[in-house]
């Protein structure tokens, strides 16, 4: 069977803290555009917040569950998950984004670079691990609002995802999925599917001493991919479940469909189809304004809303 056709990273998504304070770090602060307010599909009393780039491309997408008040634990990172996660911003902007981060009382610090790249490494009101990377070879459009175009994030840069042993890992992303090796950096491997530039690299850290990562606020749940059409994703998920790989059905998650199954080292990996996007329920300029639920949840309305703490997004 040929090797699917993964065309790089499709979003992230993470556990949060407050739904308030998430959204404000986002878009106030980071300056991304929030491109679909809607619920949790397996728990409609929680948000799920889409942020990225005006239209909410596949690559350019961070995601949140703010789970506040719902007894969920606070996460650990470690093996076995994506440990940070990083943005891509223009050369020469990291100046403005150290400024801005001083302005606003976040801690920050210039990481060890990436294969030559500079960063800003900070973190999240609930702890999660954001880098910012000067990248020249990102042409990606970004949204302009709350920060100017020779600064504003472009979109995902790569995630970095730590486990104990890198080589089964590199062995299932290279000759199951497709990827490519194209750099290494000590215990470091960069690999790319698309490309080699942002938004189409992860890195795999192999740490044998790492404590075993634990899921919940402040941890990232996990990283989708994006593949080309929808009968490549069901050929990956036959593939997969004939490789004896633990892969879901398929899910419908309206803005696109997806898989999900466990690497190797632990890491939950998702791969999503591009279409249809954010625009199947909400008019562009209009994204992220209303709550949007899927089709089988409207009938609770009033009950979901009933339940969701109050935001300002404007």
């Amino acid at each position: 069977m040929a090797l699917p056709r993964i065309l790089g990273l499709h979003h992230v998504t993470a556990t949060v803290d407050d739904a308030q304070a998430d959204v404000d770090f986002c878009r106030a602060l980071l300056g991304l555009r929030l491109v679909k307010k809607t619920v949790n599909f397996d728990n409609h009393h929680v948000y799920h917040f889409y942020y990225g780039n005006e239209l909410g491309e596949p690559g350019t997408i961070w995601t949140t569950f703010p789970y506040k008040g719902h007894g969920v634990r606070t996460g650990f990172k470690g093996a076995g998950q994506v440990v940070d996660t990083a943005f891509s911003v223009p050369v020469g902007s990291l100046e403005f984004w150290r400024n801005r981060l001083r302005r606003a009382g976040v801690a920050f610090s210039d990481a060890a670079s990436r294969f030559d790249r500079p960063v800003v490494a900070l973190n999240d009101p609930s702890g999660l691990r954001f880098e910012l990377i000067a990248d020249d070879r990102d042409a990606r459009k970004p949204w302009v609002g709350e920060v100017a175009k020779d600064a504003a994030i472009r979109g995902l840069h790569s995630v970095t995802l730590s486990v104990l042993d890198a080589a089964p890992t590199l062995d299932f992303m290279t000759g199951v999925l497709g990827y490519a090796i194209v750099a290494v950096d000590g215990h470091r491997t960069r690999l790319s599917a698309g490309g080699a530039r942002p938004g189409h690299v992860i890195d795999v850290v192999a740490d044998p001493e790492a404590p075993r990562a634990v899921n919940g606020i402040g941890t990232v749940h996990h990283v989708a991919m994006a593949i080309g059409s929808a009968d490549e994703q069901v050929s990956l998920r036959s593939d997969l479940a004939a490789r004896g790989v633990g892969v879901t059905d398929i899910r419908d998650r309206c803005y696109f469909q997806s898989i999900y199954f466990r690497e190797p080292g632990g890491v939950l990996f998702e791969v999503a189809t591009t279409a249809p996007g954010f625009t199947a329920d909400e008019d562009a300029a209009l994204l992220g304004g209303a709550l949007k639920l899927p089709p089988w949840e409207e009938p609770h309305r009033g009950s979901i809303e009933r339940h969701l703490e109050p935001i300002t997004t404007a």
